[in-house]
């Protein structure tokens, strides 16, 4: 029998559909949620782009910001092909709550350029990041709304956009981006801090089912700044990563995978299956229902639908990634008994160590990589904790848990302030 089509992902509606979830266990003034359920503000530029042949090509950016109330806007940029508004809407909805969630003072913001990243020069993608940074300029600042990397993005794409700044601003101002260079005053910890925080947090989710990382078997969606390092912390806390994939595919033994050397093979080939692997090839939908212990997809969004979720086979899912998983999904999952760490708790290593290095720029200061590290793991260990008691209390899933103690913050800090005029 042939299977029924999958319904193409709207991410928005996705985002808000858990939002309702989690509030139909909340009192909410309804003027309220519908409030929170609106972004603040959406601006979409189309800029020009001189390309190295000399021609001109036009390109499509995207800021969307969702909710200040609790400080300014944060949230990355991505370089991907399928960046669209109702994407980054949504991306800008859940960076709300994840900030609220391990109790930062920021609000959600997100934005993108519609580009393939990988057949752009370095020239080119410079040229179109100091642009869209032209474009965006009026509505960000270190006060106002902080960008980082996201998808295809990185520290020298945040090194651009603040020398961009800065000379429009007419001074140094290293505090409108973090993920920056550490040279730039960048913080350290930051390029590893989401990675490191989905092991944290797949940690403290195993002791709460009485298991130890120590000899668990992991399956990692995704080889970037999230599942390239979230790999490597795994395996010091003593798990066993059997299949690592990047976007084209996958690398699969389940006698483990050395992480650095598949990574290694990633720079050396431009892919993951190098000569030196004794591991053979699978895709990134066979990766997904692997027989493991923890699943950590860490790449994009949708991954885990209806389509699949039946033939999840871990009983722990962390997610690295923003929205890997559709509300038809968790249903399933939950009635199969898997825990799923949400993504607004499990990725927030990123935004916190991003809170660490706004700090450190506003205020000249310069914390250790051990003092960022203690740091990091108090919150999302704290974080848990809360999490984990509201879900037990409430008895509702880890997300919904998630999503009322984020969403009851932002609620508390929106009665407070009220509304102006």
């Amino acid at each position: 029998m042939s299977q029924k089509p999958s319904v193409p992902l709207d991410p928005h509606a996705m985002a808000v559909r858990q939002l309702k979830q989690a509030a139909a266990h909340m009192d909410i003034e309804p003027g309220l949620l519908e409030r929170i359920t609106h972004t603040e503000r959406e601006v979409t530029v189309h800029f020009p782009v001189k390309m190295d042949d000399g021609s001109l090509r036009m390109f499509a950016g995207y800021r969307v910001q969702h909710n200040d109330v609790r400080g300014p806007y944060k949230g990355g940029l991505r370089y991907h092909p399928a960046t669209e508004l109702g994407e980054v809407r949504a991306l800008a909805m859940w960076m709300t709550w994840k900030a609220a969630v391990v109790n930062i003072p920021y609000g959600g913001a997100k934005g993108g350029v519609t580009c393939d990243p990988k057949t752009l020069s370095p020239g080119e993608r410079e040229r179109l990041t100091r642009r869209f940074t032209y474009e965006i300029a009026p509505i960000i600042g270190p006060e106002r709304d902080i960008p980082a990397p996201d998808v295809y993005t990185g520290p020298q794409e945040m090194a651009w956009i603040m020398d961009t700044y800065s000379m429009i601003s007419g001074q140094a101002t290293p505090g409108v981006v973090t993920g920056k260079p550490l040279e730039l005053g960048g913080s350290l910890g930051r390029f590893e801090a989401t990675g490191r925080g989905v092991v944290i947090t797949a940690r403290e989710a195993a002791r709460h089912l009485g298991r130890d990382l120590e000899g668990m078997t992991v399956a990692i969606q995704g080889s970037g700044n999230v599942g390239g390092v979230a790999a490597r912390y795994f395996e010091l806390a003593g798990a066993k990563v059997v299949a690592i994939s990047d976007s084209k595919s996958g690398v699969y033994n389940p006698k483990g995978i050395e992480s650095a050397q598949a990574l290694a093979c990633k720079d050396q080939y431009a892919c993951l299956l190098g000569h030196e692997l004794a591991s053979e090839e699978i895709s990134n939908q066979e990766l997904l229902e692997l027989e493991v212990d923890l699943l950590a997809p860490c790449a994009m969004e949708g991954v885990l639908t209806p389509d699949n979720a039946d033939r999840i086979k871990a009983k722990l899912v962390v997610e690295g990634a923003n929205g890997p998983t559709t509300p038809e999904a968790d249903a399933i999952l939950e009635d199969k008994g898997v825990l799923v760490v949400p993504d607004i708790l499990a990725n927030a290593g990123g935004v916190t160590v991003s809170y660490f290095e706004w700090v450190q720029n506003l205020q000249n200061l310069l914390w250790s990589e051990d003092e960022i590290g203690q740091r990091l793991e108090d919150i999302l260990c704290r974080s848990m904790k809360e999490v984990l008691a509201i879900a037990q209390e409430k008895k509702v899933s880890l997300r919904n848990a998630a999503m009322i103690l984020g969403v009851g913050r932002v609620l508390a800090a929106s009665r407070l302030r009220g509304v102006y005029p």
